[in-house]
């Protein structure tokens, strides 16, 4: 049974340990960090982006396969089936489809519009049993070779959109989602500290997690991150253990091109993922 992630952050928030975000993308993605989670006694929080949703075939598809896969494959451990980024459409589709938790991402619009959808999504996620996210100072990144530096975001919008009812808060401190470039300044801790202090203890969540430094990622759990986010880097150990199963010929081996054969060497390197991530978040023995 999917559960919404409020419980699960405040645990970790309490317990300053980190609750992983890994974001999926199909049946295979699923399995590998479903199976991971459980191995380690984790709990999890499944990302799903309008993208990924749309690629699955809607939402609806994607609940009805999380929902029951967790059923299938016994897990035990706490499960929260989670829109990333999502848009104020997105958000009440999900509602729809059987989603446990939302993102709301109003970090675009002006801080009064922001307020205001994002108050109507609390109550409408609250009265469905689900946990919110909401999003203040975009998140950086790479588009067309421009260099998004990631805002810092402003401690006062903060507990302006904490104040309404949100379940936890992301605020950019510096972190871009994608491949971080050579020239990144780091994390911002000072804004992370401020923040934290403005928010009434709120659980904080880091989006782009892939490639911060280790001890960036600690020292973000001890300011009061309780949710890292993880995408990019499932996606390039996938991508790297496929192509190496084709560059060896093992697809024109035998029966190797049979997908569940070609496609296994990538999920056993999102499970390896994952494993190394639940190590250093933390969340070992936590669900």
């Amino acid at each position: 049974m999917l559960v919404n992630a409020t419980e699960m952050l405040l645990k970790a928030r309490d317990g300053h340990y980190g609750v992983p975000q890994f974001n999926i993308n199909n049946l295979e993605w699923t399995k590998a960090v479903l199976t991971a989670c459980e191995e380690m006694k984790s709990p999890v929080i499944l990302g799903v982006s309008e993208g990924a949703g749309k690629y699955m075939t809607g939402f609806k598809t994607v609940a009805a396969m999380v929902s029951a896969m967790v059923d299938s494959m016994g897990i035990t451990v706490p499960v929260a089936l989670h829109l990333d980024h999502g848009t104020y459409e997105g958000c009440k589709a999900c509602v729809e489809a059987g989603f446990s938790s939302i993102m709301f991402d109003g970090s675009h619009y002006s801080i009064e519009e922001n307020v205001e959808k994002t108050k109507e999504l609390v109550a409408l996620a609250h009265a469905h049993g689900m946990s919110i996210e909401a999003e203040v100072g975009s998140i950086g990144g790479v588009e067309d070779g421009v260099v998004g530096a990631g805002e810092i975001a402003d401690p006062e919008e903060c507990a302006k959109i904490t104040a309404l009812g949100i379940d936890f808060l992301a605020a950019g401190i510096g972190n871009i989602h994608g491949v971080y470039p050579a020239n990144w300044k780091g994390l911002d801790f000072e804004a992370l500290d401020r923040i934290h202090k403005a928010t009434n203890n709120i659980p904080l969540v880091l989006h782009g997690g892939t490639g911060i430094p280790d001890e960036m990622i600690a020292k973000a759990i001890s300011l009061g991150v309780s949710k890292i986010n993880i995408n990019t880097e499932c996606q390039l150990v996938f991508a790297e253990a496929t192509r190496k199963y084709i560059e060896e010929g093992k697809d024109q081996q035998g029966k190797g091109f049979d997908p569940r054969k070609l496609l296994a060497p990538g999920a056993k390197a999102i499970e390896a993922k994952c494993k190394e991530k639940i190590e250093l978040f933390g969340c070992a023995g936590k669900g």
